[in-house]
């Protein structure tokens, strides 16, 4: 299990579903969907759910295009993390949050899973936490004009590798939004 001292408590991590960032994804309104649902659940289960939300040059800090889909609206009291570089915990408060709450098991959903979803997945396991993808759970736009496969496909990859991925002391994988167990060990 985690390599974290004193952190027994999982939270729903929700990585930049902001409207430019999820606006011409692939299958957004189902990955949106089941990212709702998996909110209510976390809040029902009292989870902790954190938010991440991006900005850089060409998605300014309180543009339109910055704000969280208006689909999913974190609750009152739930952390917001701002962030400038692809893996969530790089330049960030997300470790001092997860730290407060006692956080040593992360769900990760969200956008884009090419880039920022798959960088916070990295991050998040070579710091210690067991780090779970949510395979319907997260997506991307279509990069193939620039030599990128086509978004089906780099879900389908990211979900297949990181089912695997393992490291000392740790777990990962992939689940589907209906078998998350945010209780479960």
């Amino acid at each position: 299990m985690t390599t974290l001292q004193d952190r027994p408590n999982t939270a729903l991590l929700v990585v930049d579903v902001q409207n430019d960032v999820v606006g011409k994804a692939y299958e957004r309104e189902a990955v949106v969907a089941n990212i709702a649902a998996l909110v209510e659940r976390a809040r029902r289960e009292e989870t902790p759910v954190v938010w991440v939300q991006h900005a850089d040059e060409g998605m300014v800090k309180g543009s339109d295009g910055w704000r969280i889909v208006p689909e999913l609206t974190p609750g009152e009291g739930e952390p917001l993390v701002h962030k400038n570089y692809g893996d969530s915990f790089e330049d960030t408060t997300l470790e001092t949050v997860l730290s407060g709450l006692g956080v040593g098991r992360l769900f990760v959903t969200g956008a884009s899973t090419d880039v920022c979803v798959r960088s916070t997945l990295h991050g998040a396991l070579v710091r210690g936490y067991d780090t779970i993808l949510v395979g319907d759970a997260h997506t991307t736009e279509d990069m193939s004009a620039w030599g990128a496969p086509p978004p089906e496909q780099v879900i389908a990859h990211t979900n297949l590798y990181w089912k695997y991925q393992q490291a000392p002391g740790r777990t990962a994988g992939t689940v589907e939004t209906k078998d998350v167990d945010f209780g479960g060990r």
